[in-house]
């Protein structure tokens, strides 16, 4: 009899596993694929590769600026893959090793729910008092006539050894806004649909308006508005036709898809009871219990924003309480982050989201182009927003478009969780020059004494 198993070997699976164990769980990890999941094998790890190949060529271009003179000799798509493949499989050892010090029984194969205490993997019958729901996602090809032949998923971009000479992004959520930004670094023609009127549309407005521009400043043509209707072949690739504000046909050599739904299929959920959200999630209370009491869910598998940092932070809440605590996930701390070109970083509300809950706003707002490191890297697209509350201060939201906005964040995630005001940020003190410092004068900005701005 197992105290805990976990269904899944991703970030969330892992973590999970390892937590109850520490907390004196006897702990077994069903997984059907390799240990990492989606994060290391398919996604976080190999499109930060390519994301990083992309940056480098740009300072290479930028290179005489700083007083470097330099040549670009090409890319080597092979080395680029290679990288991936070494760095996912160095993560994947440290994995296997953690799990196998912290006493977790591996087990391999597909797991499938036989009761709310039984968990069969492949012929074998583990019996469990709790049971951690980690399977992640799964690619999602839409049912959309000639797209499955276009089709270039993000499994096989993040693997080719040839970058495409034009693509067709249809959606925009941080992954395809990511590779569209990337692959037009890397010479490829991108187009990108999205259904809404404006990229990104979770985010705040000013962050979606900063990414827009840059993806215009760096060639990615933005269709705001279109959906793909159907695609048929074309002499050297596919045309895609687009509804929208009007009709758009596009020629294109893939159309790449990049999205994905809860990875629940199969699992036997349906049979044990566990109930879903409308997106195919997991539904789960803040203790991240599922309907059936014992069997709790983390991660991709439960839908919303499909973030691996929030998986395993999730899979410590759910292993705890599995083991018998009673802790609340705090889903409000939750960053999201773009490894876009500038980067984006945000947290909490966006003003548009405070507005409509009914609250007295303060905006803050410091661009990076008066901040000196930014000026002194020539790295000054984006900008600092905070959104607070106007009587006592309490920060609801800070969204950051810029260089290091994914580290930068943080910063912010913690100013959150420790329930300080805009007014203690503003006096908090930061060391020159750093990009660090614009997070500051947003946070004076939302006060009205900014000192490295205009009255007013």
């Amino acid at each position: 009899m197992y105290d805990v198993v976990v269904i899944g070997g991703g970030p969330g699976g892992y973590a999970a596993a390892i937590r109850a164990a520490q907390l004196g769980g006897k702990v077994a990890l069903a997984e059907a694929g390799q240990i990492g999941g989606t994060c290391v094998n398919r996604g976080c790890i190999p499109s930060k590769v390519w994301q990083r190949s992309a940056r480098l060529l740009q300072h290479i271009q930028a290179s005489q600026d700083f007083g470097i003179k330099s040549r670009f000799e090409g890319l080597d798509l092979k080395a680029i893959v290679e990288r991936i493949s070494g760095v996912a499989n160095d993560i994947r050892m440290g994995m296997e090793s953690l799990l196998k010090n912290n006493a977790v029984e591996l087990v391999p194969g597909s797991a499938v729910l036989k009761s709310p205490r039984e968990v069969a993997v492949d012929k074998t019958l583990l019996e469990t008092r709790k049971i951690i729901i980690a399977s992640g996602s799964r690619l999602d090809v839409p049912d959309i006539t000639g797209l499955e032949d276009a089709a270039l998923t993000t499994d096989q971009i993040l693997e080719t050894d040839r970058i495409p000479a034009s693509v067709l992004i249809p959606g925009d959520q941080p992954i395809q806004v990511e590779l569209a930004g990337t692959l037009v670094v890397l010479g490829c023609k991108v187009t990108l649909a999205t259904p809404d009127r404006r990229i990104l549309p979770r985010e705040d407005l000013e962050t979606s308006q900063r990414i827009t521009q840059a993806l215009d400043q760096q060639g990615v043509d933005v269709l705001r508005g279109y959906e793909i209707d159907s695609v048929r072949s074309v002499e050297d690739g596919y045309e895609a036709i687009l509804t929208g504000p009007d009709e758009q046909r596009i020629r294109v050599e893939r159309v790449l898809v990049c999205s994905r739904r809860p990875n629940t299929s199969g699992a036997g959920i349906d049979a044990v009871g566990v109930k879903q959200n409308p997106d195919g999630g997991i539904a789960v209370n803040d203790q991240l219990e599922t309907s059936v009491a014992g069997i709790y869910a983390v991660g991709d598998v439960t839908g919303g924003w499909m973030l691996s940092h929030a998986a395993s932070s999730m899979a410590i809440t759910a292993a705890e309480n599995a083991m018998g605590q009673t802790g609340a996930f705090p889903f409000h701390l939750i960053p999201r982050c773009l490894w876009t070109i500038p980067q984006v970083g945000s947290v909490g509300l966006s003003e548009e989201e405070a507005e409509n809950k009914g609250l007295d706003v303060e905006i803050g707002d410091f661009p990076l182009a008066i901040n000196g490191l930014a000026m002194a890297h020539d790295q000054m697209s984006g900008a600092v927003k905070t959104v607070s509350e106007a009587r006592y201060g309490e920060i609801l939201g800070v969204h950051i478009v810029g260089e290091h906005a994914t580290e930068l964040i943080g910063e912010a995630v913690l100013a959150i969780q420790l329930e300080a005001t805009v007014n203690e940020l503003a006096r908090s003190i930061r060391v020159h020059p750093t990009f660090s410092e614009a997070v500051v004068d947003a946070a004076r900005d939302a006060k009205d004494w900014a000192l490295y701005l205009p009255p007013g």
